[in-house]
């Protein structure tokens, strides 16, 4: 969601213009970044607290040339939600689990397409290919770690 969708959606809310809305939306957004600068801390119950700390100076590797480079310590904003959004969020995942549950479970499939729809928020996990059974599989490969199957089997009681 975007700062625009953000005013559109308190705009159509609260009955004010949606002009009047940014407004109100962004002297929040520099009221939170002015405490932060000054203060270091902000604590908006119920959401979360955002704070300033201080990251240590550090080594790290370029992942091109793996080159070794040193990273000067910096500011950085850090947010550790509230209750109330941890709560929700775990919900979320909670109603994410049970879908998941019953779109596993065939005996459920008719209550399924009863039931209303509810907007899905995460996308399902991708189907996974079926394994490949030893006789599928009769291309050699480089792999050094890969034996070929072989046809034979031990003979009967031994």
């Amino acid at each position: 969601m975007t700062k625009k969708e953000i005013v559109k959606t308190i705009s159509e809310e609260c009955g004010l213009t949606q002009l009047k809305t940014k407004e109100i939306v962004q002297k929040t957004f520099e009221a939170i970044i002015d405490t932060l600068v000054t203060e270091g801390r902000i604590e908006l119950r119920n959401f979360g607290v955002f704070e300033v700390k201080k990251r240590a100076a550090r080594k790290a590797r370029n992942p091109r040339s793996g080159e070794r480079v040193d990273v000067p310590e910096k500011f950085v904003v850090t947010f550790k939600p509230g209750k109330e959004m941890e709560e929700r969020v775990l919900l979320l995942q909670e109603q994410s689990a049970q879908a998941a549950q019953q779109s596993s479970d065939p005996q459920n499939s008719a209550a399924e397409q009863s039931a209303p729809q509810q907007p899905q928020l995460n996308p399902p996990p991708a189907p996974q290919a079926p394994p490949i059974s030893p006789t599928e599989n009769s291309q050699p490969t480089n792999s050094p770690t890969h034996t070929q199957p072989s046809n034979s089997y031990p003979p009967p009681g031994g």
